[in-house]
């Protein structure tokens, strides 16, 4: 089920934070200073006692509110698991009573009871609002693009599959446009140095590596290992699992090593930043699953309806 929060409770976020800003510990030396006499010991102890008493009853109240947001998520979840019970109790009761459609309704009420106690036990115990892992994606892109464009890097976005079976991907962005893959122990560094400069360059572990872990796992059967077959299990992922897009339009030409994908309403904001985790995604699944390096590029879509397209080569 999709876990996206973007807009729940928005002021309840930016209330806490700025609150809880304004109330640190310089704040409220700041505001002590201000509105007593600061020649006067005993004010200012009483003052600031209040003060410190009033950030610890805030803070108190925050973490209410925090509490109160997500028991209103769990109660949401488990109302609709009650939902989804009644109809399958209502529909296994009218099959005793209605012989002529009695396995229909058997089949539904069995449905509905299994997706009321699946969704029942699956209540997640911990909310994370879109906007906070935004937030976390945007701090670590603004850092590694200001890295690259210190050191003057290329444009290249290089996914590298290493280690053994290609456990593992890294992020290569080369020094040259007319670079060269360096070898694994090179790219397990974070400064990609060796002695060819055509190999020299950075190398990051990607944001689509956790996440393709994660897809890994829960795939029905196996990764697919050719591109018509593996393509439908990445997108479906993106959708389906990770909710990091709404939609997704698939262009692929397998014989010339191409994929383009079109994208709309990507949690993260644009796909086009850094090892946004939508490229990120489908560059570590061909790559592991193809043993080939594979290159990301992202522009705006000619297409209407899609508002970025990613491309893959490998």
């Amino acid at each position: 089920m999709p876990s996206r929060w973007p807009g729940l409770y928005p002021s309840l976020f930016t209330a806490i934070g700025r609150s809880e800003t304004n109330m640190s510990k310089e704040g409220v030396e700041r505001t002590v200073s201000q509105s007593v006499d600061e020649d006067d010991p005993e004010q200012v102890g009483s003052t600031r006692d209040e003060i410190h008493a009033e950030l610890a009853l805030l803070r108190e109240q925050n973490a209410t509110l925090r509490d109160s947001y997500v028991q209103a998520k769990q109660t949401q979840y488990r109302r609709t698991a009650l939902g989804l019970a009644g109809l399958g109790s209502l529909a296994g009761a009218s099959g005793l009573i209605l012989p002529d459609v009695r396995e229909l309704l058997f089949v539904l009420g069995a449905i509905g009871l299994f997706g009321g106690l699946l969704t029942y036990y699956l209540t997640p115990e911990r909310f994370v609002a879109a906007d906070v892992s935004n937030a976390l994606y945007s701090a670590m892109a603004d850092d590694r693009e200001a890295i690259l464009d210190e050191l003057g890097l290329a444009d290249e976005r290089v996914y590298t599959p290493v280690g053994e079976r290609n456990s593992r991907v890294r992020l290569f962005v080369p020094q040259s446009a007319e670079y060269e893959i360096p070898s694994d122990d090179e790219l397990d560094s974070f400064h990609v140095v060796p002695e060819s400069p055509g190999e020299r360059g950075v190398a990051f572990r990607p944001t689509g590596e956790p996440l393709y872990q994660s897809f890994e796992d829960t795939v029905t059967g196996s990764v697919a290992e050719t591109p018509a077959e593996l393509v439908p299990q990445l997108t479906d992922a993106l959708v389906e699992q990770f909710d990091l897009v709404t939609e997704t339009s698939v262009d692929l030409d397998a014989n010339n090593g191409r994929l383009t994908i079109g994208v709309d309403d990507a949690v993260y904001g644009s796909v086009t930043r850094l090892d946004h985790p939508v490229a990120s995604v489908l560059a570590v699944g061909l790559a592991r699953q193809l043993g080939q390096p594979v290159t990301v590029e992202t522009r705006a879509s000619a297409d209407e309806r899609m508002a970025v397209q990613v491309t893959c080569r490998w």
